[in-house]
């Protein structure tokens, strides 16, 4: 089919996230490779925010690949109340990996059935109902996980009760940052208003994704860990985006030193190959499901063909050593984006942690004003959408701001490539610079 066949009939006969359909206009892909991708008619586009920060080890690697065909050869599906070697391999794998005591792991579809039912973990096991959650982030859209969502994406659902939402250390571009003592501060006053009794958990992004790549100050997240022991309450690390190599570590609480009660992945973890989840807790929380019934399930957890993906994109990435190449490719990026923010007066704040990384646009370096209001768009943002994609890079326009979240995979070459369509596209973003 061509570009324009492919879009005409999926606009015709499928739904598109998030958009007014008449306003959808989607790129047509045709095939990916490394960290490129291609339209049907050849048109090639730099993939700089790894589809949505997941394809980390980069398109087609013909390893996973493999991986995939050869497990479908052999056992494509058996149920969930059955055990086969990809489900019995991939949860020892992550056990070696894991931060602290983490080593049994429950498999889902993706990360917002990961969040779903680490809250479910967390209510049985704790007895209370509350869960705490943070403006600033985003869990998923399925019922629980776009309740704890704080973000606009929730205001078209109805509230869930039992969620519970504090304000974040960040306060955005124009009020900038609090001090780790103050929001842990605000924090447990929250907790204490709200009686610690009630709550079960506290969920947070460890690095926020879409909301801002923002990695929490220092102190703050060992503040929330002690919170969370004191009023025995359990920590939920939302390790979705973050997870797997994408800041530089295998996962980002490791940054940190923190250990939380439970975690959730997907994305990285099979590099969106293949749809796959898992929430993972440590032993003391596993133990209460020794007697006590599991209060969940999926048709496709534990899916042969995703836990095989996994199994392999994790020996990519060992094999080729994605993780200490996103760190080390992550401070050249680093280097670009404050480049960027020196030369260009419409970029207000730039940030990164390994390669996860964004720049902020503003109207006033003085004032701070953002080039897109909260939740809204601009037409400065959307002709820098519109650049980027004439010039053939890929990356994710939100807001007053956009993504520089390659695959870990990328080069040095292929990462200037992207900065420099970047450099040119701030142009049309500096002319309306007050």
């Amino acid at each position: 089919m061509t570009g324009d066949e492919i879009v005409a009939l999926s606009k015709r006969h499928t739904l598109f996230e998030w958009s007014a359909q008449s306003a959808v206009d989607p790129i047509p892909v045709a095939r990916a490779k490394g960290a490129y991708f291609w339209t049907p008619e050849g048109k090639r586009f730099l993939d700089f925010n790894s589809q949505l920060m997941c394809v980390n080890i980069g398109h087609a690697d013909p390893r996973v690949v493999k991986a995939i065909q050869d497990q479908a050869a052999v056992l494509p599906y058996a149920n969930p109340f059955m055990a086969t070697e990809p489900r019995a391999r991939l949860g020892a794998k992550l056990a070696e990996l894991a931060p602290g005591d983490i080593d049994v792991f429950f498999f889902t579809n993706g990360g917002a059935e990961a969040n779903e039912n680490a809250f479910k973990i967390a209510r049985a096991v704790t007895g209370r109902q509350k869960i705490l959650a943070r403006y600033r982030s985003y869990h998923g859209a399925t019922a629980a996980a776009i309740a704890a969502t704080g973000d606009p994406r929730r205001w078209s659902q109805p509230p869930m009760p039992g969620v519970v939402h504090v304000l974040d250390p960040y306060h955005g571009i124009q009020r900038g940052w609090d001090s780790a003592d103050n929001a842990l501060r605000y924090l447990e006053e929250v907790i204490q208003l709200e009686g610690p009794q009630t709550i079960a958990a506290f969920i947070l992004e460890t690095v926020t994704g879409t909301n801002g790549i923002l990695a929490p100050p220092v102190g703050y997240l060992q503040g929330v860990r002690a919170l969370c022991d004191q009023y025995g309450i359990l920590m939920i690390a939302d390790e979705v985006m973050s997870g797997f190599g994408r800041t530089g570590k295998w996962f980002a609480v490791e940054h940190w030193d923190v250990v939380p009660d439970i975690m959730t992945m997907a994305k990285g973890l099979t590099s969106a190959y293949v749809p796959l989840g898992a929430v993972g807790v440590r032993r003391a929380i596993a133990d209460h499901f020794q007697t006590t019934p599991f209060p969940s399930g999926l048709t496709y957890s534990s899916h042969t063909l995703a836990c095989a993906a996994a199994l392999a994109t994790i020996a990519v990435m060992e094999d080729d050593g994605l993780v200490e190449r996103a760190r080390c490719t992550g401070a050249i990026m680093s280097e670009l984006l404050a480049d960027l923010a020196a030369r260009h007066p419409s970029v207000g704040a730039v940030r990164s942690i390994g390669l996860f990384g964004i720049v902020e646009l503003v109207r006033n370096r003085e004032t701070r004003e953002p080039m897109a209001p909260f939740g809204g768009t601009s037409p400065e943002m959307a002709a820098l959408g519109t650049f980027f994609r004439d010039e053939g890079l890929y990356t994710f326009v939100r807001w007053n701001y956009f993504f520089t979240n390659p695959p870990l995979s990328i080069t040095e070459a292929e990462l200037r490539e992207g900065f420099a369509i970047i450099d040119r596209a701030l142009a049309i973003a500096d002319r309306t610079v007050a």
